[in-house]
């Protein structure tokens, strides 16, 4: 976790959430004192992690909480009055976000920032996973058509077509991603 951002009315919050993160390796902890200032924000800077503490002056942070889970890849966690939390927590947890009452003791603000560092670990590892699958599959249907071209154009089999573009990509040293799009460059009309 690199970057913090801290939205709050009161600057004494504000510094008492920095002084949590004091033993984190964190390069950059920014800070918004309402939900206005959190937006012009966002829109231009990504955090790591963004923690509400409501209510705000121009509206209570629920409604900024989902905006940021919406628009940014951060982890948020929200602090809400432990006696409005049923009131909000599933609306925000349908959303990823991390809805803690309050008063928080340090020790349990610790875990829920670790918690929330580890499932976005996770989350990304999945994201990560799920683009290199989208690749994949990508290359699966563009060589598919490449080999759908070869067969109706040159009257190969399936087979045939397939050690083409694999010997294709093996001489001329590309992928066969690349020699599949020369073979629909030739052949397809």
């Amino acid at each position: 976790m690199d970057s913090v951002f801290i939205v709050s009315n009161t600057s004494s919050t504000m510094q008492i959430i920095s002084g949590l993160f004091i033993s984190q390796p964190i390069s950059r902890i920014a800070t918004a004192q309402s939900c206005t200032e959190a937006r012009r924000t966002l829109l231009e800077s990504e955090f790591d992690l963004i923690i509400i503490d409501t209510p705000l002056p121009d509206e209570f942070g629920d409604d900024f909480a989902l905006h940021a889970s919406d628009s940014s890849r951060s982890g948020i966690i929200i602090l809400v009055d432990s006696t409005k939390i049923d009131d909000f927590g599933s609306i925000l947890e349908d959303a990823g976000i991390f809805a803690v009452p309050k008063p928080v003791s340090p020790e349990f603000f610790n875990q829920a920032v670790k918690l929330l560092v580890a499932s976005r670990r996770q989350i990304q590892k999945l994201e990560s996973e799920n683009m290199r699958l989208q690749s994949k599959i990508e290359e699966l249907r563009m060589v598919d058509r490449a080999k759908c071209v070869l067969i109706q154009t040159l009257k190969m089999t399936e087979a045939q077509a397939h050690r083409y573009i694999e010997k294709q990509s093996m001489d001329l040293r590309l992928t066969r991603i690349a020699v599949a799009e020369q073979v629909l460059r030739t052949y397809e009309r």
